[in-house]
């Protein structure tokens, strides 16, 4: 399988807070894109850049050579894919299905399955870095799939991100992500505590960010979250109700293995909780309101 060209068309469903700035990487390198979002509003400036609007995902898997996903939910994946009016039906043999989408392993390993019979093929893909990550093309791609089709597409992902490891088969992918999301989970816990244990203690949390970011302590919620935080900034760079989505898939495979994550489980029941409060459409370190209002 030879790489992609710029030549290639490149179809883009879900033009959100992250696979906005994915597309703008994709026409500024150019490449023809053509983008899908539900709320047609979110790809105006997309269409104005350059990008081209279709219909429907169907209508943009009839005219791409490679199409990538970025959708809310593993019951969203499955529909635009495997759907009555999903992809599949529509796309011809050769076209490659990138989803950086945080699902399921099961799911990546059925839309795998059922693209090998009809001559295509899949990366399941999940992404970290969040906002900043995705406008700053610093992504981290955990990549699952066959090793020829992870390396044609690697000069387009290379576009995206800086960080992209082939993990292993179909699948792969969303394991490793669930990894990522399971160290985040319990490490926001310990970041908005450090921030409201400042706060009270009459420090100035700004200035502590300085002396334990560096440190032991760091991580890259600590110093991208943190400051947030401080500012009361609550906007989203990944969204709880999509985290929350994140720590449950996490748990079921956790307990398919037997394995039990007593840090995860409270992680998620504290983000349940600032979800039934009208916070699920804030950003993750809005956790920080739990401890420390004002």
């Amino acid at each position: 399988m030879k790489q992609l060209t710029s030549e290639a068309v490149i179809g883009f469903i879900g033009t959100g807070v992250m696979g906005k700035s994915m597309v703008r990487h994709l026409l500024k390198a150019g490449y023809p894109v053509h983008v899908y979002n539900r709320t047609k509003a979110k790809t105006d400036e997309l269409v104005q850049e350059g990008a081209v609007w279709e219909e429907s995902p169907a209508a943009i898997a009839k005219k791409a050579d490679v199409v990538m996903t970025m959708v809310g939910y593993p019951h969203d994946v499955e529909s635009t894919y495997l759907g009555d009016e999903g992809m599949m039906q529509s796309a011809k043999p050769g076209t490659i299905f990138i989803d950086f989408t945080t699902s399921t392993p099961t799911l990546a390993k059925r839309i795998y399955d059922e693209a090998k019979v009809r001559g295509m093929h899949t990366l399941d893909a999940p992404v970290s870095g969040g906002d900043v990550g995705a406008r700053e093309a610093r992504l981290a791609i955990m990549v699952g799939g066959e090793q020829e089709v992870y390396e044609a597409c690697l000069p387009v992902l290379k576009l995206l991100g800086t960080n992209i490891i082939l993990q292993g088969g179909a699948g792969s992918g969303q394991h490793t992500k669930m990894c990522n999301q399971i160290a985040i989970a319990s490490n926001m816990i310990g970041v908005c505590e450090a921030i409201a244990y400042a706060k009270q203690a009459g420090l100035a949390p700004e200035r502590v960010l300085e002396s334990i970011s560096t440190g032991a302590a760091g991580s890259w919620s600590l110093s991208n979250l943190a400051p947030r935080m401080i500012q009361g900034n609550f906007e989203p760079g990944f969204y709880i109700k999509h985290f929350i989505k994140d720590m449950g898939i996490a748990l079921a495979e956790a307990e398919a293995m037997n394995i039990e994550m007593p840090g995860l489980d409270l992680a998620k029941r504290m983000y349940e909780e600032l979800a039934e409060h009208g916070e699920a459409n804030s950003g993750t370190q809005a956790l920080y309101k739990r401890y420390f209002k004002g």
